[in-house]
């Protein structure tokens, strides 16, 4: 069974920062392109931050450029998302999702529909 399960969320105050992981079970994490995605109830998912395969290279959405940061650990199977500097805005479910290959058009790596296998999400509540 593939598995993704995100932890590491709460409540934290504006300039705050969070750890985000996402522990694949069932199949190689690092085989994968990984990304992050976050949700606010009636809007749409919003792409946060990318890893392709073997961590080669990281991608982030403009509203994170600079304050959060993707990585991967081969030996725990796991990607975290370091989130730093946090502001209300930043509130939402994170999950994170893994696809086969980068897409050849870049921007479709911030569509969720390419995404096979997604996690149940971790919820950050960043507060002013």
């Amino acid at each position: 069974e593939v598995l993704l399960v995100e932890s590491g969320g709460g409540d934290v105050q504006a300039g705050g920062s969070l750890r985000l992981s996402c522990a694949a079970f069932g199949f190689i994490l690092n085989d994968y392109v990984i990304g992050w995605f976050r949700q606010i109830p009636g809007k749409e998912r919003e792409g946060v931050s990318c890893i392709s395969e073997r961590g080669g290279s990281t991608y982030y959405a403009d509203p994170v450029k600079g304050r959060f940061t993707i990585s991967s650990d081969n030996t725990k199977n796991t990607v975290y998302l370091q989130m730093n500097s946090l502001n209300p805005e930043d509130t939402a479910e994170y999950l994170c999702a893994a696809r086969s290959g980068l897409p050849v058009d870049m921007h479709a790596i911030w569509t969720p529909s390419g995404y096979a296998y997604w996690g149940q999400g971790t919820q950050v509540t960043v507060s002013s």
